[in-house]
């Protein structure tokens, strides 16, 4: 075996999405002499590791072959590589970060290495333990509206909303045939995608052995969206235990199908929530978890606002993470039940955004932006809504902003 024997991009990948997290990757990796990019399978993280290293040869963890000669002889399969390389699902093979650590230092180069990996458990623990110190992390989520947008070249209409948000953000299902149609059906892709995830990555990440009920529990998750997150309540309709649901819940956020958005933790003399509230990362899965089979029956459904917040959070961490910032994002709410479903801090002030999932807007929906701006005094940015319908306007000192205008932030303000 070697380092010419291991691939590099092919002409195919020039035509993929263009990524908005390419630039914060380039600005990473002259600052690190290890980056790892981090998310859910199919996510893109090969494809644009690729395009952003060109030169350095590509090499996959899956492979038993690799496995075993990085196994056997970590030194002299890290010596096949002098430019660096691209490792793939490298938690696969947790001895060679070790090995990793004494060559990239003796190096000295900005750069050198590229990881890439898919469960935050193995992928995380192993860099916490051996790379602290010489390693950006990035995560790549599934693509957002405005890389779909630029990609596609779509027109963004009152029709095409709920049709976006049930087909997903993966990029397999975003990519056409020669005649322009959809290359997937999104029901086929997340059919083998769930499958795929609990045979497999389950297995992987937590030796989960009952996956009958795993798979009840994921279910139970969805429906559950954009609620407070209930543990002993879920633990009892999925029939297990309550550490049971908490370790499961834990195996789901690491293997980046759910985020949990915790309370912002400043009381501002008010009692406050405890429970943070579940969202998931892609509301094609979502929606194909819950039996939606089409984007009139989710424009219909009951869930629907919900899934329209949990769009909003989804896209804004997106945004973030494609910048490379941490994803703090909250949401506020007191013990009288007076809620925002997003809160961030930007420049020393806390913005409050509420989502609203109608066409048309309604005064009403300050209320509780206006109890948070009291509350928060100095402190508190102008108030933002983000809103199902078309147009940008502001409105007392709000400025309300519609669905389409996101470019994976909620506003202007960079959160």
């Amino acid at each position: 075996m070697t380092a010419s024997q291991f691939s590099h991009p092919t002409a195919a990948l020039q035509s993929s999405i263009a990524r908005q997290a390419a630039p914060a990757i380039a600005r990473l990796a002259r600052g690190f002499r290890v980056l790892a990019l981090t998310g859910p399978r199919q996510s893109g993280k090969t494809t644009l590791a690729q395009l952003a290293f060109p030169a350095k040869p590509y090499v996959s963890f899956e492979d038993l072959e690799v496995r075993r000669r990085a196994e056997l002889d970590p030194r002299g399969f890290l010596a096949m590589f002098p430019d660096g390389a691209i490792f793939d699902e490298v938690q696969r093979s947790p001895d060679i970060f070790s090995y990793l650590q004494t060559h990239v230092d003796a190096r000295q180069r900005m750069g050198d290495f590229i990881l890439t990996g898919s469960q935050q458990f193995g992928l995380t623990a192993s860099i916490t333990q051996s790379l602290a110190g010489r390693v950006a992390m990035l995560d790549l989520l599934p693509l957002s509206l405005a890389e779909i947008h630029a990609h596609q070249g779509m027109a963004l209409g009152r029709k095409r909303l709920w049709d976006f948000i049930w087909r997903g953000s993966y990029p397999a299902l975003h990519h056409k045939t020669q005649h322009g149609a959809p290359a997937l059906e999104p029901a086929d892709w997340y059919s083998s995608y769930v499958a795929t995830y609990i045979q497999r990555d389950v297995r992987q990440i937590s030796g989960v052995q009952d996956l009958g009920s795993f798979e009840r529990f994921v279910l139970l998750c969805a429906g559950r969206v954009g609620q407070l997150l209930n543990l002993a309540s879920l633990a009892s309709d999925c029939g297990i235990s309550f550490n049971t649901a908490k370790h499961w819940i834990s195996v789901m956020e690491a293997s980046y199908i759910i985020r949990l958005v915790q309370p912002w933790h400043e009381s501002f003399g008010k009692r406050l929530v405890k429970m943070p509230k579940l969202y998931f990362l892609d509301m094609g899965l979502l929606c194909y978890l819950l039996r939606i089979r089409d984007p009139l029956a989710l424009a219909q459904h009951a869930l629907r606002g919900l899934i329209f917040e949990s769009w909003v959070i989804s896209e804004t961490l997106k945004w973030r993470a494609n910048q490379g910032l941490r994803s703090d994002v909250y949401f506020w709410r007191d013990n009288h039940g007076t809620e925002i479903d997003l809160v961030f801090p930007h420049d020393d002030l806390l913005y409050a955004v509420e989502i609203k999932s109608g066409e048309t807007f309604s005064a009403d929906w300050r209320a509780g932006c206006d109890k948070f701006v009291k509350y928060a005094g100095s402190r508190a940015g102008a108030p933002i809504i983000v809103y199902g319908g078309l147009e940008n306007f502001e409105f007392l000192g709000y400025s309300v902003r519609s669905w389409h205008s996101l470019s994976g932030a909620p506003s202007n303000v960079s959160p």
